[in-house]
C-alpha cells in the first residue's frame, strides 16, 4: 500500500502521525523548530491525506492500528530507521501505541499528544465527553450512512470537527485548512475515516485487551501532553491512565486546546525537543 509523506532535516530519525481530520500538515510549524535536530519522517496514515484507502472488510482489519503501525515501520525501514523516536498527535497517536507496544525495539521514545488509551477511553465515555466527542460515534455507524453525509459536503464536515473546539477556526492557517478540506474531498477519503474509527470501537480494543490481560506495558520512556482547554484532560485523569499501560510516564496540559501543534508549536517543540534528547532509558 502506498503511503504519502515528506522527509527532512539531520540528526536522530524522528516520525510524526498526525490525527483526525487531518493530515501530516498539522506540523507545519513545529517542524522547521525540530528539523535542525532531527531527522522527519511526517506521513499521512492510511486512510488519509494522499496515502492509500484500502477497501474495507468486515472486521475492519484494513484500518487497525496495528496495520497502520506496519505501515509507518516499513516507511521508516524504507529510509533506512531500525529504531527511532516518535511525536503524535490524536489518531497518530493511537497508532504510535500500537507501535510502541507491538515493535517495541523499534520505538526508543514516544511523545503522545491529547489522548488517553483508546481502551480506557471507551470504558470511561461520559455524557460530557460523547457531546464533546460526537464524531467517535457518528463515524462507527454502519456504512454507508456516516460517508455519505461527509461526502454531501466534506468542507463543511472539516470546519465542524475542528470549528467546533476551544478556539474555533482560528488557530489553522488558510493554506493547511485548505489542504485539510482537499483531502477530505478525494475518492475515498470518508470510507477511510470511518474505517479508521470503526476499527478503534472493535479490533483495536480486541488488541488492546489482549496487553492488558498479559500484563504487557509499554517499555519506552512516555511523555504525554494534552490542551488545558481540550477535552481529554477535563473527562480523563490522563497520566494515571497511561501509567496503567506504561512503565516510565511523565506529562503535563499545555496552555492550549485539542490542535496542539497547531495552537501551541512553541511549547510543544521545546517539550520534543528536551524529551527525545534525554539519555536513553536501558
Amino acid at each position: 500500500m502506498r503511503v504519502h509523506g515528506r522527509i527532512g532535516g539531520q540528526g536522530a530519525p524522528l516520525l510524526l502521525l498526525h490525527g483526525h481530520p487531518q493530515t501530516h500538515v498539522i506540523w507545519h510549524r513545529v517542524a522547521s523548530r525540530l528539523a535542525g535536530r532531527f531527522t522527519l519522517v511526517l506521513l499521512d496514515l492510511r486512510g488519509y491525506g494522499d496515502s492509500g484507502r484500502p477497501e474495507a472488510d468486515a472486521q475492519h482489519l484494513a484500518y487497525s492500528k496495528r496495520e497502520m503501525a506496519l505501515d509507518a515501520l516499513a516507511a521508516m525501514r524504507h529510509h533506512g530507521f531500525e529504531r527511532f523516536g516518535v511525536l503524535a498527535h490524536d489518531r497518530g497517536a493511537r497508532v504510535a501505541h500500537r507501535l510502541a507496544a507491538d515493535h517495541p525495539g523499534a520505538v526508543s521514545r514516544l511523545l503522545l499528544l491529547d489522548i488517553a488509551p483508546t481502551l480506557a477511553m471507551y470504558e470511561g465515555t461520559t455524557e460530557a465527553f460523547a457531546r464533546a466527542y460526537w464524531h467517535w460515534f457518528f463515524l462507527v455507524q454502519p456504512p454507508p450512512l456516516p460517508e455519505a453525509l461527509i461526502e454531501a459536503d466534506p468542507v463543511r464536515y472539516v470546519r465542524s470537527v475542528m470549528g467546533g473546539r476551544h478556539a474555533g477556526l482560528a488557530p489553522f492557517a488558510p493554506a493547511a485548512l485548505a489542504e485539510y478540506e482537499r483531502c477530505m474531498a478525494l475518492p475515498g477519503a470518508a470510507r477511510g475515516v470511518c474505517e479508521d474509527y470503526r476499527a478503534s470501537a472493535g479490533i483495536d480494543l480486541d488488541h488492546d485487551r489482549e496487553d492488558v490481560a498479559a500484563g504487557r506495558l509499554l517499555a519506552q520512556p512516555l511523555r504525554v501532553l494534552w490542551g488545558a482547554h481540550g477535552v481529554v484532560g477535563r473527562c480523563f485523569d490522563v497520566l494515571a491512565l497511561w501509567r496503567e499501560r506504561a512503565r516510565q510516564v511523565s506529562g503535563g496540559a499545555l496552555p492550549c486546546g485539542h490542535y496542539i501543534p497547531e495552537e501551541a508549536p512553541d511549547a510543544l517543540a521545546s517539550e520534543a525537543l528536551s524529551f527525545f534528547n534525554e539519555d536513553e532509558t536501558p
